[in-house]
């Protein structure tokens, strides 16, 4: 995209921020199909470190969660891509102090989980899906992988019967241990899930086999963190990913924390370039573009003209339920995504909180059968003030957490 036009304040005034990370995926000629985090093949990757904010869009009705998550800070991620003629791979690492596996059968269990989104179309950079699982028109193929212990799932094949929670199979001594020992034989050895979404409860999980992935998630003791891939073909029927370069986005989970759905470390959109590849750069320099900006008028313009409906680390005035709170926007957001919200709130609308639920702060009303942003276009703001508001909107993040 083209920079914003820069304001005439005065140099010590402005302030510049990156938007994403560029990941270099390096051309390997072995096959990546099923490759571990312990391949030696990862040599050859380059490393690049991502922060990962905490996504405040919204909050879970979980008091105990939101307690324990009220201070978050960012995390590093560092991860690397490898890439062949029809496949590519990707390590995240990151670090967990402590190791959460999912317990199927208790509700007040949660898992250490992973997650690597892609745009299905991303050949406008400058409008890309929300980054929060995708938004209407604009969809997101999201891979998934919880810790959790082994599972079986039907899938259409009509077994049910392995499905049934031990404690409640009325099996005992030989005949549980049988079950068990069924249910390992046959069961899905992890939590590895691909899913198509839209925006805040479309997900829709690809069930069919039509997505030839692998995830793998490996925890280090010793170290307290975890290592995990995501292998996956260029193209099939829902992405392609044989060009020059594209965007990806990560998150990861704190099962200690009762993280799950939403409540998670997010990343912003990142741009991978595949070595050797020539193009590309539009989408790379829209990604990894700089905002410069007057901060301080900036902010000052936002208090004027946003913060009766969005709350963020410097003003809290709004109700909790009117709009999405952009505490760590400027972590999460482009700068394309930033400038077309403000002045095309209708381009892309979040869904929100339960309407039933909070029906005097509706995020959006509907239409004719489509949703409408409840926030008023702002395309009147002149360009300087445009670049400021942006500019302050990049300074949201959270500072790392120690």
């Amino acid at each position: 995209m083209k920079k914003l036009a820069l304001s005439s304040a005065v140099a010590g005034l402005l302030a510049s921020s990156l938007s994403g990370a560029n990941i270099v995926a390096s051309k390997v000629e072995h096959s990546l199909k099923d490759i571990s985090p312990l391949s030696p093949l990862w040599y050859e990757a380059k490393l690049v470190v991502i922060p990962v904010y905490p996504q405040t869009t919204i909050k879970l009705n979980d008091k105990i969660a939101n307690e324990l998550n009220s201070h978050n800070g960012s995390k590093n991620i560092k991860v690397k891509a490898l890439y062949n003629d029809k496949e590519i791979a990707f390590l995240i690492k990151w670090k967990d102090k402590t190791l959460s596996i999912q317990k199927g059968y208790r509700s007040d269990s949660f898992g250490d989980g992973v997650a690597v989104q892609f745009p299905v179309n991303y050949s406008n950079p400058d409008k890309l899906p929300y980054i929060g699982m995708g938004s209407e028109g604009r969809e997101v193929l999201i891979h998934l992988q919880k810790a959790a212990p082994n599972t079986y799932e039907p899938n259409g094949h009509g077994d049910v019967a392995h499905q049934v929670n031990r404690h409640n199979t009325n099996y005992f001594g030989e005949d549980l241990a049988k079950f068990d020992s069924e249910v390992k034989d046959i069961a899905v050895v992890d939590y590895e899930r691909t899913f198509i979404s839209a925006g805040f409860r479309s997900m829709t999980e690809v069930k069919d086999g039509s997505v030839d992935s692998n995830m793998e998630m490996m925890y280090n003791i010793t170290k307290g963190c975890w290592k995990s891939t995501l292998s996956r073909p260029l193209k099939d029927e829902y992405l392609n990913l044989d060009s020059p370069a594209f965007p990806v986005a990560f998150a990861v989970w704190d099962g200690d924390k009762r993280n799950r759905d939403g409540l998670k470390l997010l990343s912003g959109w990142n741009s991978v370039q595949l070595e050797g590849r020539e193009g590309g750069d539009k989408l790379v320099s829209a990604l990894n573009d700089e905002v410069k900006g007057d901060v301080a008028n900036g902010k000052v313009q936002f208090q004027t003209n946003c913060a009766a409906c969005h709350n963020t680390k410097d003003f809290n005035m709004a109700p909790p339920y009117m709009a999405p709170n952009l505490s760590n926007i400027g972590g999460q957001a482009t700068v394309g995504y930033l400038v077309e919200s403000i002045k095309e709130p209708n381009a892309v609308v979040v869904p929100g909180y339960n309407r039933n639920a909070h029906k005097n702060t509706p995020w959006y009303n509907l239409e004719n059968g489509k949703r409408v942003s409840a926030m008023p276009p702002f395309n009147w703001l002149d360009d300087k003030t445009l670049n400021d508001i942006v500019a302050y909107l990049k300074t949201l993040k959270a500072d790392e957490e120690k």
